[in-house]
C-alpha cells in the first residue's frame, strides 16, 4: 500500500482525508494528533475556546464531509443539544453555533470517515496524543519521527506527508504578567481580575476575547422585552475593556446573501485567468479595472456614492470606509445590526457587498503572482475591504458588543498610524501610546490573529538542515526583462510552493510533503482562513497524492484485478 502521514486532524486533515478515502485502491493512513481527542481542530477544541465564543460560519456553508451540521444537529438527543447550548427550535442552515460545537460535529465526521475508510479496506491508524518532532525527506520516501506524549519516540517512514497543523498558538500566551500574546487558550484569560484590560483588535477574535473576559466578571441575559443585556457581577466596579485597533472599526454582521454563489459576469475566473496567462507579474491595475466594472454593474447607486470611476487600487478603501469612521462605531453598529436583521427576514441581498464577497475568491487566484510591487500595493491598499466584507460576524456577537456598551463596560478607540504598545514595564499589561497620551491596562491582550510563519518557523529540525525550503519569490520575470535589468527575485516569506502545496527545489529527493499549514501560507495566499480554505486545500492534496503515478498505478492495477 502507498503509505500517507497526516499531520493534524483538524478540518484541513479531515478534508484531506475524505478526498484520499476516493481511492479505489486500498491506501496505509497514518494520522497524528497532539490532543488526546482527535477531529476537533484548534480553533474549535473546548481545551482553547470558551464555551461562549461563537464560530462565524453556518451550515449552509460548510463544504460537505458525511452530513450537514444541522442534519447532526438534529439527530442529537434533547440532554446532548443541552450539553452544547443548542435550542432544537433555533436549529437553522445559516445560524451561527459555539465554535465548541463545530469542534464535536466535525469530530463525529472525522471518524465516520475512520470507519467509512476502514470497511472499504484502507488502514487508517489515528495516533492520538503525537507529537512529530522531526521530517527527513530522502530519495523515494520520508523519513518522520515521532513521540507519544510523555513515552519514547518512534521513527516512521511514508511515501506522502500532509502537513496540516492548522493555526499555531504557543503552549504560554502569558508571556508576562498580564500581558497575554494571543486570546486562545481561552481559559488562560479566565484569571483577568478586576481591572481595565485592553485587547489589540476589533475582528472576532478580539471579540471572542472580550466575550471570555466579560464572562467571568458578569453574565450576559436577555430582559423581558427580548433585548440582550450584559450584568456585572458584584465586586467588578473596575473591570472594563477597551478594544483598539487602527481604524477603530468594528465588523459588521453577517448579511443575507444566495448560497451557492451567483455566478460573477464580468471579474470571472476566466478574466482572471487570462491575466495571469500573460506571465506577467504587474497585473494589479487590470485586475482592479475588473473589479470596478463589476461593482458598477451590480450596483450603480453604491458606485456613484463612493465615487468609484474615479477611485485607484490606492483610493478605493479610504472611500469603502469613509461613512463608518466618520460615525460613532457603537451607533454604526446598531444601525448595521437592524438592517443586517431585516434583510435576513426579507430574504434580502445588498448588492454590492455580494459582489465583493464573491470577487475575493476570483482575485485571490492572482495574488501569487504579482510582483514585489504590486503585491505591496495589493497588502497595503486593496487587501482590507474584501477582508471587511467577508469576515463578518454573527449578529449575537454584535448584540454582545452593544449590550456591554449600555453597561458602561466597553469602550473602543482608533489608534491610527501613530501610536506604540509598551510590555516591557515593571507593572503588569501594557502601556498604550497614541495621540499624546499614555493610557495603562493592567490586563491587555493581542487578539489580531493569526500572524503569517515562515520557513524559520519550521518546527522540523533535520527538513530545516536539508535546506530544501525557501521563502516564497514574487513573480519579478517581465517587469524585469522590459527594464533590461538581469533577472532576480524578491523573497516575500511563507515557502515557496507549487500549485499542490509541495516545496519547490532541485535537490534530489522527494518533494512528496504537502505544507497544508494556513499559517505558512498567509503570505501569498491573504485570504486562506477557515473551514472552506481548510476543504479547497484538502481536496487539492489529496488529489495530487491520488495522480502520483505511483498511486495511480496502484488504482489502475487494483481496477484490474476486480474486472478480473
Amino acid at each position: 500500500m502507498t503509505r500517507i502521514a497526516i499531520i493534524g486532524s483538524g478540518p484541513t486533515g479531515i478534508y484531506t482525508l475524505k478526498g484520499l478515502l476516493a481511492s479505489s485502491a486500498p491506501l496505509s493512513i497514518t494520522i497524528f494528533e497532539i490532543e488526546s481527542d482527535p477531529g476537533k481542530g484548534t480553533p474549535y477544541h473546548p481545551a482553547l475556546n470558551d464555551q461562549a465564543m461563537l464560530s462565524n460560519i453556518a451550515s449552509i456553508e460548510l463544504p460537505p464531509i458525511c452530513e450537514t451540521l444541522t442534519a447532526w444537529l438534529g439527530r442529537q438527543s434533547d440532554a446532548e443539544l443541552q450539553r452544547l447550548n443548542v435550542a432544537r427550535e433555533a436549529l437553522d442552515d445559516r445560524e451561527f453555533y459555539p465554535r465548541v460545537v463545530l469542534g464535536e460535529f466535525l469530530q463525529d465526521q472525522f471518524w465516520q470517515l475512520v470507519r467509512k475508510g476502514t470497511a472499504n479496506g484502507h488502514t487508517i491508524d489515528v495516533k492520538a496524543r503525537h507529537r512529530v518532532t522531526d521530517i527527513v525527506l530522502r530519495e523515494d520516501d520520508i523519513s518522520l519521527s515521532a513521540e507519544r506524549l510523555g513515552d519514547t519516540q518512534l521513527d516512521y517512514v511514508f511515501n506522502h506527508v500532509v502537513m496540516a497543523t492548522g493555526h499555531d498558538w504557543p503552549d504560554n500566551i502569558e508571556i508576562k504578567p498580564g500581558y497575554f500574546m494571543s486570546p486562545w487558550p481561552a481559559a488562560n484569560l479566565k484569571s483577568i481580575g478586576n481591572c481595565p484590560v485592553g485587547i489589540l483588535g476589533t475582528s472576532l477574535s478580539a471579540i471572542d476575547a472580550m466575550v471570555t473576559v466579560a464572562t467571568a466578571h458578569g453574565a450576559f441575559y436577555v430582559d423581558a422585552a427580548g433585548v440582550l443585556e450584559y450584568q456585572p457581577a458584584p465586586g467588578t466596579d473596575d473591570f472594563s475593556i477597551t478594544m483598539m485597533s487602527r481604524k477603530g472599526l468594528l465588523p459588521e454582521a453577517d448579511f443575507y446573501h444566495p448560497i451557492p454563489y451567483l455566478p460573477l459576469q464580468i471579474c470571472t475566473e476566466d478574466a482572471i485567468e487570462a491575466l495571469m496567462a500573460t506571465g506577467r507579474g504587474n497585473i494589479l491595475d487590470e485586475i482592479f479595472d475588473l473589479f470596478k466594472a463589476e461593482l458598477l454593474a451590480s450596483d450603480p447607486d453604491y458606485a456613484a456614492k463612493i465615487g468609484l470611476a474615479l477611485r485607484t487600487v490606492e483610493t478605493i478603501a479610504p472611500a469603502y470606509f469613509a461613512e463608518r469612521e466618520s460615525r460613532d462605531p457603537f451607533a454604526w453598529a446598531a444601525l448595521n445590526l437592524a438592517e443586517a436583521g431585516r434583510n435576513k427576514e426579507q430574504r434580502h441581498t445588498v448588492p454590492w457587498r455580494y459582489a465583493i464577497l464573491r470577487m475575493h475568491e476570483v482575485i485571490a487566484r492572482a495574488v501569487p503572482q504579482l510582483d514585489s510591487h504590486d503585491l505591496e500595493r495589493f497588502h497595503k491598499h486593496f487587501k482590507s475591504i474584501f477582508i471587511d466584507d467577508y469576515a463578518t460576524v454573527p449578529h449575537e456577537s454584535i448584540k454582545r458588543i452593544l449590550a456591554l456598551r449600555r453597561a458602561e463596560k466597553l469602550e473602543i478607540i482608533a489608534l491610527g498610524d501613530d501610536y506604540s504598545i509598551d510590555n516591557d514595564t515593571p507593572e503588569s499589561g501594557a502601556l498604550v501610546l497614541h495621540d499624546g497620551e499614555t493610557h495603562a491596562y493592567p490586563a491587555f491582550i493581542d487578539a489580531t490573529g493569526q500572524h503569517p510563519l515562515s520557513v524559520r518557523d519550521i518546527p522540523f529540525p533535520s527538513l530545516l538542515k536539508q535546506g530544501v525550503l525557501r521563502k516564497a519569490a514574487t513573480n519579478e520575470t517581465l517587469a524585469i526583462i522590459d527594464s533590461g535589468e538581469n533577472h532576480t527575485v524578491v523573497r516575500t516569506g511563507g515557502i515557496d510552493l507549487d500549485d499542490a502545496f509541495r516545496p519547490r527545489f532541485e535537490m534530489p529527493v522527494t518533494n512528496k510533503l504537502y505544507c497544508a499549514a494556513i499559517s505558512f501560507l498567509l503570505h501569498k495566499l491573504p485570504f486562506v482562513q477557515g473551514i472552506t480554505s481548510a476543504h479547497e486545500i484538502g481536496a487539492l492534496v489529496s488529489a495530487a497524492i491520488l495522480s502520483d503515478g505511483e498511486v495511480r498505478d496502484e488504482i489502475i492495477g487494483h481496477q484490474d484485478i476486480i474486472a478480473a
